[in-house]
């Protein structure tokens, strides 16, 4: 999600690029959403690395 949107703002706001080297930090958010089987989990997992 984070690289989905650095793209996005860096495409709406050119500015950003000279500005600010990168935009997000390094840390993570964790949440609990119910039942969610372990292929969800890895299929969100390959989905985000090509982000």
């Amino acid at each position: 999600m984070k690289g989905y949107t650095s793209k996005i703002l860096r495409e709406e706001f050119p500015e950003l690029k000279s500005r600010l080297p990168t935009l997000w930090t390094r840390s993570y958010f964790v949440s609990t959403h119910g039942h969610v089987s372990a292929d969800v989990i890895k299929k969100y997992i390959e989905e985000q690395k090509g982000t």
